[in-house]
């Protein structure tokens, strides 16, 4: 009998995938058929990869900043170059880092802890991913092209008007946030979608996995909070271009609108980042506690009433701007109340671990070291909801050591722990755990080197966004310490890489396969194989209860101690089988449209950055928006079903789930045509 603790690794457990079985047009392979894929999986992993990369670029930014501030006088950089890497950094890690890095989870997972075979919209799905991708490359060729924007990555007025801003820098930034919200509103649209209509038979609302019911709770956050900026970019953008006053106050704006609006979206913002980290350990905890998540329906509760109250406290981003007793005392008030529900979630957590038999993965240490960093942060932050000590420490280090707490040490230590929890489940291979390990306490003693001492130098008066500071202010040590721990950072984070390198290697050479449920879990993710096939599921199953998978594998005695069932070994074996011979899955189609129209929508920001040089530069925006539109009709006009799908066809009925080449057989004579196994569905979605 197989050990339950340990990861289960055979070759024995999953059989090749044939990929003929899939009636899917196999049109293309190797690089291009990522380019064209609408797979889910394949977004998911585009979206993790890219903002990795650009997760590298933001943390050599960081470096620089510490770098120029680790003693008195700097010189590594200017004002200039300090303030265009300083607003790349804050800008890449938001917009570029922690909330695709999120997506890539929602993208992978949903469809598979719901049973069902692919989002909604398959290739709004890759359109979405192709958007964030031409955004980010967007935001940063102002490298090449004049230089980065340098307004800081939250754009207060009027700094970024065009009088105190006169190059195309803010333009770049107002274009690059437009692209990125365009996609990430497509994709929340998408996954709202999917999680209301494609759960599986008997997945009610209060059986979804608790990831997806945080990754549903963040979605809506976007679909809200995502037209609130886009307003603000769009007044900013006709500020600049246009000769409007939105935010010039000589001629009757006001700058304090721009706060209104950004920080009506960037409190929301937090949350869309944390959520989806909230979600990865509430499936990490109980796993490796082998228990069930403790108060399951009230962690689900405090996270929608997260959702709602985050709208209520965007205003303590602005207690020192002057708006009176009254709002000051409304918006202390919800920002104390905000700290119950996300307070309810740290109290489940540590209820779940007690008296659990923990198993120390790479993934339980994380996510750990994410309840201890995020219970910091928040008690940090919510000292701010007192008027007077948030006067005091707003424009100091203190507010940067609070948001990386809350942002580094709870995102961050969240998505890591989920990509050492679900990296068997996206590519078959376990991480090597001792350099897993390595990297937890390396990242962990590093980011508290980096963001500790920051505390201490904002009681100490020093203020953010200034790029040196002379000597004698007794800020040397600290920020000396800071510096060095962000090296340390940097180094965990080479481990890392180092790791997946060396892992695919061994499993390569070993020929190492992982078992369907390396970790014994509790979700429907894990009843597949592992890696996950094309098709996900061969049947769309059907769910009795929350951790259904885990009920298939275990019961209680009556003493109430956990138990296999007698099935037990059969169950496991189950979530290795792959499609029977002559059973077929039908899949959407490959597209190049997503990727063509999001070109266009790239073609189109650059002739609004241009513009304002030269009028004659608009006609390069409406080319691209007329590209976009001519793109958009060839893509409603693709067939919605597959060549041999026609329902016009008297033989549809005996085609429907062959590959073409079968098709072709059957419609030339002959009769050898294989039949359907159990649970073949036709139906799935094409676009």
């Amino acid at each position: 009998m197989t050990s339950v603790l340990e990861p289960t690794v055979t070759t024995a457990d999953i059989r090749p995938i044939d990929s003929r079985a899939l009636s899917r047009p196999q049109v293309n392979t190797g690089f291009w058929s990522w380019i064209t894929s609408v797979d889910h999986k394949r977004v998911g992993i585009m979206y993790g990869v890219t903002a990795m990369a650009f997760f590298v670029i933001g943390g050599l930014e960081a470096l620089l900043i510490r770098v120029q501030l680790a003693a008195p006088n700097g010189r590594i950089l200017d004002a200039n170059a300090y303030n265009q890497v300083f607003t790349m950094h804050g800008t890449t890690m938001v917009f570029l880092v922690v909330m695709p890095l999120g997506a890539a989870f929602m993208n992978y997972l949903i469809p598979l802890q719901i049973g069902a075979r692919d989002v909604a919209f398959p290739r709004l799905n890759a359109f979405s991913y192709w958007t964030f991708l031409v955004g980010g490359l967007f935001l940063y060729s102002s490298v090449f092209l004049g230089g980065m924007p340098n307004g800081g990555w939250f754009g207060y007025a009027p700094n970024t008007s065009i009088v105190y801003s006169p190059g195309h820098n803010i333009d770049f930034w107002i274009g690059g946030l437009l692209l990125t919200g365009i996609a990430s509103t497509v994709g929340a649209v998408n996954l709202i979608v999917t999680c209301i209509n494609l759960r599986a038979k008997g997945m009610t609302w209060f059986r979804m996995p608790i990831f997806t019911w945080m990754s549903l709770v963040t979605q809506f956050l976007l679909l809200f909070a995502l037209p609130v900026i886009t307003i603000a970019l769009f007044l900013l953008m006709f500020d600049r271009n246009f000769g409007a006053n939105f935010f010039n106050p000589a001629n009757g704006g006001d700058p304090v609108l721009w706060q209104h609006l950004f920080w009506l979206f960037g409190h929301p913002e937090v949350y869309i980042m944390i959520m989806p980290a909230f979600g990865i350990v509430s499936e990490v905890i109980p796993t490796f506690a082998r228990k069930p998540l403790f108060g399951y329906p009230v962690m689900v509760v405090s996270g929608i009433a997260i959702g709602f109250m985050g709208w209520g406290v965007w205003v303590h981003h602005m207690f020192s701007v002057g708006l009176g007793p009254v709002s000051l005392t409304a918006f202390s008030i919800s920002t104390m109340f905000i700290a119950v529900p996300t307070g309810v979630k740290i109290f489940n957590w540590v209820g779940t671990m007690w008296k659990g038999s923990l198993r120390y993965t790479s993934a339980m240490m994380f996510s750990i070291g994410l309840v201890a960093m995020f219970t910091i942060g928040g008690l940090s932050g919510v000292t701010h909801s007192v008027s007077p000590h948030d006067r005091q420490q707003t424009d100091t280090y203190y507010i940067v050591a609070h948001f990386h707490y809350v942002l580094f040490g709870g995102a961050l230590f969240g998505i890591f722990a989920g990509i050492y929890f679900w990296y068997p489940k996206v590519f078959g291979q376990i991480l090597d755990k001792r350099l897993g390990k390595i990297h937890f306490w390396m990242w962990f003693v590093g980011f508290n080197m980096t963001f500790a001492p920051m505390h201490i130098l904002g009681l100490q008066g020093m203020p953010r966004r200034i790029y040196t500071y002379p000597e004698g202010t007794g800020w040397e040590v600290w920020n000396a310490v800071a510096s060095v721990g962000s090296f340390v950072l940097a180094a965990a984070l080479l481990v890392f890489f180092y790791n997946i390198r060396k892992t695919d290697k061994k499993h390569k050479r070993e020929a190492i396969l992982v078992g369907g449920d390396p970790w014994d879990a509790r979700s429907l993710e894990w009843s597949i194989p592992s890696p996950t096939p094309e098709y996900n599921f061969i049947e769309s199953p059907e769910v009795h209860s929350v951790d259904d998978w885990w009920h298939k594998k275990y019961t209680e005695d009556s003493e109430g101690r956990m138990m296999k069932l007698p099935e037990y070994d059969e169950v496991l074996a189950s979530g290795n089988k792959g499609l029977e011979p002559g059973q077929t899955v039908h899949l959407p189609s490959p597209s190049y449209y997503p990727i063509i129209a999001s070109a266009c929508l790239m073609l189109a920001a650059y002739g609004l950055v241009y513009g304002r040089s030269s009028g004659a530069n608009y006609l390069l925006c409406v080319l691209g928006i007329g590209l976009l539109i001519a793109t958009v009709e060839a893509w409603g006009l693709e067939p919605s079903t597959e060549p041999h799908d026609s329902l016009d066809d008297p033989d549809a009925d005996l085609l429907f789930g062959l590959t073409p080449a079968e098709a072709d057989r059957v419609l030339a004579g002959g009769h050898d045509t294989p039949a359907l196994g159990a649970g073949a569905t036709p139906e799935e979605p094409t676009s």
